[in-house]
């Protein structure tokens, strides 16, 4: 009796789970785009690389944390080291010790991480009532990734007559249930491009997370490329082993 009353059980809390999953998927709005990083030959557009960090340093970085990201893996999208190097400076390395043991700040350089926008997780609650999510591996962390996050920061809109929306939170299309907490973090023209680009919020959602995709896995390139040859190695040696294979067995007739 136990044993059935326990499969009674699962097979119930499972059937809840479905349902409550299908509840949730009906009301999220998510489109598949066309990424130039998809596919086996995928690359990052570095002209869409660059617009992005640009997006993160002058929208994102006020709130949320990049912590598994180095100044200096900016060169990996097209920055010099002296761009670089400027980039860094400008932030600080705040609540270190010095030689004498006293705490002390220094500019952050190239080897140092992405500076966090708070000093601690509770300052950043205490600001924004919530802890905002580091954004380095936020692509890979959501379900949906690329294409979720895009149609989240382009999903806000005003909430239609007789949707209850809670004080304080704002209606999105994309989110399950609808509502969330962060303002929307776009505007036309919000950013002015270095490259001379349209700042339209569908572009400034594209080059962001082009940006995340490539944070989130920027070996990625490099990935697809050892794959490619190491296919076109096996190719070959498929090739010569059924020859040989051929040769040796005419031989044996």
């Amino acid at each position: 009796m136990v044993r059935k009353g326990g499969y009674f059980f699962f097979i119930v809390f499972f059937l809840l789970s479905a349902f409550n999953n299908a509840l949730c998927s009906e009301d999220v709005e998510m489109k598949e785009r066309s990424w130039s990083f998809k596919g086996i030959f995928g690359t990052y557009d570095r002209s869409s690389l660059r617009r992005g960090f640009q997006i993160y340093s002058e929208v994102c970085s006020g709130c949320h944390s990049m912590n598994y990201l180095h100044y200096r893996d900016l060169s990996a999208i097209g920055y010099t080291p002296d761009e670089i190097e400027t980039i860094a400076a400008e932030f600080e390395i705040e609540n270190i010790i010095d030689k004498n043991g006293d705490l002390s700040s220094r500019a952050a350089t190239p080897a140092d991480k992405f500076v966090d926008p708070y000093l601690s997780d509770e300052l950043a609650i205490e600001a924004n009532g919530a802890l905002p999510p580091d954004l380095s591996l936020i692509v890979k962390a959501r379900k949906g990734g690329a294409n979720y996050l895009y149609a989240l920061l382009t999903g806000y809109q005003k909430a239609p007559d007789g949707f209850k929306l809670t004080e304080g939170l704002y209606y999105n299309r994309a989110i399950s249930g609808n509502q969330i907490a962060m303002p929307p973090p776009f505007s036309d023209d919000i950013v002015e491009y270095e490259d001379g680009a349209p700042a339209t919020v569908d572009q400034l959602a594209k080059d962001i997370v082009v940006f995340l995709a490539w944070a989130a896995e920027p070996e990625m390139e490099e990935r697809k490329k050892l794959g490619i040859r190491v296919i076109i190695f096996l190719s070959v040696l498929t090739i010569l082993l059924a020859f040989i294979k051929r040769k040796v067995w005419e031989k044996l007739k």
